[in-house]
Order: C-alpha cells, then sequence, then structure tokens
C-alpha cells in the first residue's frame, strides 16, 4: 500500500526503481508535520514519477509544505528521479558534496556537512541532524532525528536483501566504522531505503557488523588455505562464499574485494601482483 504513514509527521512512499534484487523498490520519505523534507528522489520510471509527484503536491491537502528534496547517496535507485522531480515541484536539493560532484554541482542547491541541523516547524517540531556515513557510498547521509529517536539510514542497512560494498565506491572498514556509530545512537526505528521500517535496528546493526566480520574471517581462511603461492580475488570466491549460491558470486566477488582491501590494510594479508597472500613469518 502506498502512501503510507508511519508516524505522525512521517510517511513513506515507495517506488519502482532499478535496484538490485530482491528489492524492487526505493522508499522515499515525507519528514515533518508541517514543513516536509522530501527523502530520496529515486525512481526514473515515468508512470512512477507521476506518481511520486502526485504523493508529494498531495501532502498540501494535509497541511504539509514541502520545501526541499534530500538524497542520501548518489547511487542511480537513489537519484534516478532528481531532474524531473526538482523542477516539477520547484524544490531545491540538498545532498552531499560527493553526491553534487557525481550528479553535477548545479543540481544541489545545499550542501550538507556532518553535524548539520534541519529544523521542521509544526505541531510537534522536528530536528532532523545530518549523519556522515561513508562506507557503501562516499559522501553517504543518514538523518537522526534525536528527540522521537528515528534514522533515516538510506542503504546503510535494508530489512530485504544485503548490502553492497564495492572497491572503488565503498570501503569496508569505513562501513564497519558506521554500523557501529550508528549503533551507538540507540535509534527504537530505522528508515531504510529498502524494505520496511525496522523497528529493532540495534539488532539489525549489530546482525550487520557481525556478519561482515564472519565473511572477513571466511576470506582470511580462503587467503590462508591457498598457501605460499596465494590465489586472485576470483580464485577465492569458491572458497570464501562457499556457502552462497554461485549465481551470486559476480556480486561476492565485489564484497570479497572489499574484504581483502581492509585485510590488506590491516597487516593481516598481502598482495603480490594479482595475488593476495597470508602474511610472511
Amino acid at each position: 500500500m502506498r502512501p503510507r504513514e508511519v508516524a505522525p509527521g512521517l510517511s513513506l512512499f515507495a517506488a519502482r526503481t532499478p535496484t538490485l534484487l530482491p528489492a524492487t523498490h526505493t522508499n522515499s520519505y515525507a519528514l515533518g508535520g508541517r514543513d516536509v523534507l522530501l527523502v530520496e528522489p529515486a525512481t526514473p520510471y515515468d508512470d512512477e514519477l507521476r506518481a511520486w509527484a502526485e504523493w508529494a503536491r498531495g501532502l498540501t491537502a494535509t497541511g504539509r509544505r514541502p520545501f526541499a528534496i534530500f538524497a542520501t547517496h548518489y547511487h542511480p535507485d537513489h537519484v534516478g528521479g532528481v531532474d524531473v522531480l526538482a523542477r516539477e515541484l520547484g524544490l531545491p536539493l540538498w545532498a552531499h558534496r560527493e553526491t553534487a560532484k557525481r550528479i553535477g554541482a548545479d543540481k544541489v542547491a545545499r550542501q550538507l556537512v556532518d553535524g548539520e541541523e534541519i529544523d521542521l516547524d509544526g505541531p510537534a517540531p522536528q530536528r532532523w541532524r545530518v549523519v556522515e556515513t561513508p562506507g557503501h557510498a562516499w559522501g553517504h547521509l543518514c538523518l537522526w532525528e534525536a528527540e522521537q529517536r528515528m534514522l533515516v539510514v538510506g542503504d546503510m542497512v535494508a530489512s530485504e536483501g544485503t548490502i553492497v560494498i564495492a572497491p572503488g565506491d565503498g570501503d569496508m572498514r569505513l562501513y564497519i566504522e558506521q554500523l557501529r556509530r550508528l549503533r551507538a545512537l540507540d535509534a527504537t526505528l530505522a528508515l531504510p531505503a529498502h524494505g520496511d521500517p525496522i523497528d529493532d535496528p540495534n539488532a539489525l546493526f549489530d546482525h550487520y557488523v557481525a556478519h561482515r566480520l564472519a565473511r572477513e574471517a571466511r576470506v582470511l581462511e580462503a587467503v590462508v588455505a591457498a598457501g605460499a603461492a596465494g590465489a586472485t580475488d576470483g580464485e577465492l570466491v569458491p572458497r570464501a562464499y562457499a556457502d552462497t549460491s554461485p549465481s551470486a558470486w559476480p556480486f561476492a566477488l565485489l564484497s570479497l574485494q572489499a574484504h581483502l582491501e581492509k585485510l590488506v590494510v590491516d597487516g593481516r594479508v598481502r598482495r603480490r601482483g594479482a595475488h593476495y597472500l597470508a602474511p610472511a613469518g
């Protein structure tokens, strides 16, 4: 059902996007009981763009006034509709400078930084703090509302599927650090880009960290098992992801590469050309 009310002053609209299965939609949110910040101009599809714009315009019938659009990061399933929606609704886009660099600085009216606060006036005023959480994407932003302990998490976690950490675009060390940072906020409701709102986010943050560290251990075991000759990342995938369907190995390769980068930085793996080896001695 869409749109749906998650809580007073908090609406959700799930739009079809070119995202990764099992997800098929990206959640957008309307934050605020009177002043409204629209989160994730996600969809590039014409029919979904029309529905999204109709949803945003319809908020005025309930006394709510959208005044800006916010993007958590620059991936296509999060900013696919930004050009059309910003123009059709006459609203500015707010995002991190890393997003501005990738989608065009002229499209971002306000570049947000970690710790900045966004005040939304209304019957129950909201104050959302910007939390920069790189790891999945450079300049990825979350939003934290301390009074109601609500957290917009973008692609840091999902209630369906998993989060891909790809080298160059992501950083496994930073990702794990930022999951722990979000865990420390002690939120009672997390609003992900994919899947239903999360009523016990701390448990999910703990699960994500434990899962990543367990996979890291398997990657390290695979490197050690390769012996003195070492192995390429492609050779390591069947060993480190033996519990995963081969159909998922192309995505597993990306995560494995991110784990290897972290292990090299940590000094637990060394690289020789295209091969990865256990440290000497």
